[in-house]
């Protein structure tokens, strides 16, 4: 019978055989891609802000909200 070095018995070899099997055969888990934001497309949302600075782009009418993400957008560094 043969010994393995260090003098211990080999393992049972359809365990060994199932192990390297399962193991060349089994997939890895893969994450889902993360999804990724469409340019172009707006999602409306909630946010608090001081009154005083809705009111400031607010102060040249219509399009604050436009001007408001224009500002986001830059500090966001996009």
């Amino acid at each position: 019978m043969s010994r393995s070095p260090g003098g211990r018995r080999p393992s049972d070899p359809l365990k060994a055989a199932e192990a390297a099997f399962k193991k060349v055969t089994t997939k890895p888990v893969e994450t889902p891609p993360k999804a990724s934001a469409i340019s172009g497309v707006k999602e409306s949302v909630t946010l608090r802000i001081d009154q005083d600075v809705l009111e400031y782009y607010q102060q040249d009418g219509p399009g604050w909200q436009d001007r408001i993400n224009a500002v986001l957008r830059k500090a966001a560094g996009k």
